[in-house]
């Protein structure tokens, strides 16, 4: 399975830094993009000035949300139709911040996802468990609800397994966890979407996935690529991680 390496950029970057970061990996992805694909996912309001520099490039574009409505009367929020018109051909859906800080449910993501795929994005759903849910021995039934609720039927998009105490923290999963937790979720998904449909949909890590440890993390068994948060602000650290997901 092709690795998949995405940059989720997060409330970071104005029109300067964006443009300049956007060059950068640009001109960086050729070598990596023989064996990987690569996706950036910069805020919203950078979305069309990035997409045009990565314009014909080997990079794709990516959203970090959407709201589950086509439109209407939702001040603020942008539809995945939105997303799809700026350029982007993903969007992350899930993630740990948005569950969090907004109160986002396993059937709101699960709605997200049904947008996104109407409007023709790839969607890229986040799941993960709390340090005390790891502590005490909850995190593969928290991970497995997530899945259960956040998929719906026929889901072909991606799957990101963030442990949400190693996002930021710099305290990435040893790879045996990862082995672990990526392996049941496979078992998962194929329960949940047939052996076949549930054994071809890719599966990233993310959480403090950094240049030096990249390449012990992209070689765990079941992991297909990684979803990068802080690192993906250096194109440099960026395309170091990308380069990691090369084949032995």
């Amino acid at each position: 399975m092709r690795p998949l390496i995405a940059g989720n950029w997060k409330m970071n970057g104005l029109t300067g830094f964006s443009a300049a970061l956007a060059r950068a990996i640009r001109e960086g992805a050729p070598p990596v993009a023989a064996f990987c694909d690569l996706l950036v996912c910069p805020p919203a309001t950078q979305l069309a000035a990035v997409g045009a520099i990565l314009a014909g490039s080997a990079v794709a574009l990516g959203a970090q949300n959407c709201h589950q409505e086509p439109d209407g009367a939702h001040t603020g929020d942008i539809s995945a139709s939105m997303l799809r018109d700026a350029g982007a051909t993903a969007v992350i859906l899930g993630h740990s911040e948005r569950r969090a800080n907004h109160g986002e449910t396993d059937e709101l993501v699960r709605e997200k996802v049904l947008a996104a795929v109407a409007a023709g994005l790839l969607p890229i759903v986040c799941v993960g468990e709390t340090d005390e849910q790891r502590r005490s021995g909850r995190e593969t039934e928290t991970v497995g609800w997530q899945l259960s609720g956040s998929l719906p039927q026929g889901f072909t998009g991606v799957v990101s397994y963030e442990p949400v105490w190693a996002i930021g923290t710099g305290r990435a999963c040893e790879p045996p966890q990862v082995e672990a937790m990526h392996g049941f979720i496979r078992q998962e998904l194929m329960r949940q979407f047939g052996r076949e449909a549930g054994a071809a949909i890719r599966l990233l890590y993310g959480g403090s996935v950094k240049a030096h440890n990249a390449r012990s993390l992209l070689s765990v068994p079941e992991v297909n690529g990684a979803l990068i948060g802080g690192a993906a602000l250096n194109a440099d650290e960026f395309l170091a991680i990308a380069r990691a997901a090369a084949p032995r």
